[in-house]
This record gives structure tokens, sequence and C-alpha cells, in this order.
């Protein structure tokens, strides 16, 4: 079994019309053993910017520590906001200089840029960024994710059907895999703020 699997995850990034979303579920686990259902994997790094980290439990904290750290050197040395393209570049240099004994994290950008317009990247352990238009997957079960937002994403989605389109996807992704689940949160983010809603699945 891969390292990146040991604990299970599932994240899911989508754009829609001057708004973004992300979605994770809440499972920690050591391969099929529940450690724990109320797992944070992503992290509001900013009021219009959340990181996602998928991968080895431990590493996910480190990192979102670390992260933490550097973009409030940032803030205090600048005295702004970091946008989310440097967001994207910070996190994919602070992997990539990690390379020879990598975090076992695979970390996805989501946020409004300074126009309110969405920005959404995804990398591997190495910091091999990728940005999209649409969505973003992470996690365990990309597979499913992958078909499931194909089928249910459409271009400039409002809050409300953006929501609905990263729950089902979350959901339904989940169910058919072992390694992820138990429930989810979603970050809807739009230029007037955050609403977050909590997700019941299957917990079994």
């Amino acid at each position: 079994m891969s390292i990146m699997s040991y604990n299970g995850s599932a994240i899911i990034a989508m754009a829609g019309k001057d708004c973004v979303g992300i979605a994770a579920d809440r499972r920690l686990g050591i391969q099929l053993k529940t450690v724990s259902t109320d797992f944070t994997k992503t992290f509001q790094m900013q009021p219009k910017l959340f990181v996602g980290l998928a991968g080895l439990a431990t590493d996910v904290q480190t990192l979102h520590n670390l992260l933490e750290f550097r973009m409030s050197l940032f803030k205090l040395r600048e005295e702004r906001d970091m946008p989310p393209e440097v967001v994207n570049n910070l996190l994919s240099t602070l992997l990539y200089e990690k390379r020879f004994g990598p975090y076992f994290v695979e970390p996805i950008v989501a946020g409004l840029d300074e126009d309110n317009k969405p920005f959404l990247s995804c990398m591997d352990l190495i910091g091999s960024s990728v940005k999209a238009n649409d969505f973003v997957v992470s996690g365990t079960c990309t597979g499913n994710m992958f078909g499931m937002c194909e089928a249910l994403y459409r271009p400039d989605l409002n809050p409300d059907e953006l929501f609905e389109a990263l729950a089902q996807s979350l959901l339904s992704s989940v169910d058919r895999d072992a390694m992820s689940g138990w429930g989810g949160v979603v970050h809807i983010i739009t230029k007037d703020g955050v609403m977050t809603k909590e997700l019941k699945g299957r917990m079994d």
C-alpha cells in the first residue's frame, strides 16, 4: 500500500461564477482502521483562500503549520495578503525543496483573486502544479471524483448549485472508497464571505 493512502483522504475544489468551492471528507484512518471522524484537511489561510492537503496526516499538519508561518511572514513584511497565484508558487517551492525526502501530501489551492475570479490549482508531492478552470481533485479515490465531477460540473454555477455539485460529487465518490468518507465539509467562497456546511455521510 502506498504511503499516500495510509490515512485516506478525498478533496475536491470546483469553480463557479465568481465563486469557488472546496470539499473534503472527515475520516482519519490507519489503513482500513478508522481512528477519527473529524480530521481537518481543508484550511482557511486567508479570507478568500483555502488550501486542501491530502496525504499522510502527520505531513498534512506539518505542512499546514509551515505554510501558515511563511504566509504570516509575508503579511508582516508586505502588509497585504498573498495572492492565490503566489500561495501556489510558495507551496510548490516548499514541496520541491524537500524533494529528496518529501512531504507525502498532494495539495489543492482554491480561492478568489483580487478581481474575485476563481483560482484552482493542484500539485503532486514534489510541487509540480497544474492550474484548472473547472475542478481539481486529490486523495485516495481520484478516479471516482473525476468521474462524478465530469458528470455534475457545468460552467458558471452559482454558489447554491456549486454546493450541490460538490456535495454530491464527494459523497458519491467516497461511498465507493474504503479509505475515505465518514461525512464531509464544504466551503463555498464568494466575494461576500465563506459559507461552510457539513455533510452527513455513510458511517460504515
